[in-house]
């Protein structure tokens, strides 16, 4: 296990120091929640064009369900796992290229923007009928909002690949959940 975490903080190390203050303010806004928020909120919108003002309330209400769930379980793994961020880890503090101003809460396993960015994607392809172009837009941006957890310094490659992970499941169970309220609104 020594093993694995070690080189996890190789690999952080690595990715992080590939940044450049050139790209900083570009991977800050990827890394503000703002972000995500404008983008779900237009596919907010447009399904409410779609459909109807009354399926966007439940849809809106769902998403929000959604985000409480995945941040939820997010916190609980981070308080019982108790792993600290790069940027506060006394063994790599000093070579970890932190972007934003603080490092952020103490823990870091695993990623709550990994789960929420991979959750909303996989939730919301399913809800546009899994669109191609959609999933691959939304799997892409999630990629790259995960990603930019590294690039700032507060991360770990793992907690990424875990918060992926779990993201992803979770979008998968919510968008089941979804479709059955879909065919009880239906009749």
């Amino acid at each position: 296990m020594d093993q694995i975490l070690d080189w996890d903080k190789q690999l952080l190390l690595f990715l992080n120091n590939l940044g450049s203050p050139l790209f900083d303010s570009f991977w800050m806004i990827i890394t503000n929640r703002l972000f995500n928020i404008f983008i779900y909120i237009s596919l907010l919108i447009y399904f409410a064009y779609l459909k109807s003002w009354r399926h966007l309330v439940y849809l809106f209400f769902f998403t929000c369900l959604l985000v409480l769930f995945t941040d939820q379980i997010t916190n609980l793994f981070k308080i019982e796992i108790g792993r600290v961020r790069p940027c506060h880890d006394i063994e790599i503090q000093q070579f970890v290229r932190l972007v934003k101003p603080t490092c952020g809460g103490g823990y870091s396993f695993f990623s709550g923007h990994a789960s929420n960015s991979f959750a909303l994607a996989l939730f919301f392809s399913s809800v546009f009928k899994y669109n191609k172009l959609l999933f691959k837009s939304l799997i892409l941006i999630a990629s790259i909002v995960a990603y930019s957890r590294i690039y700032i310094g507060v991360h770990y490659p793992s907690d990424i690949l875990f918060g992926s992970m779990f993201g992803i499941l979770s979008g998968l169970g919510f968008s089941l959940l979804w479709s059955k309220i879909q065919t009880i609104l239906s009749n």
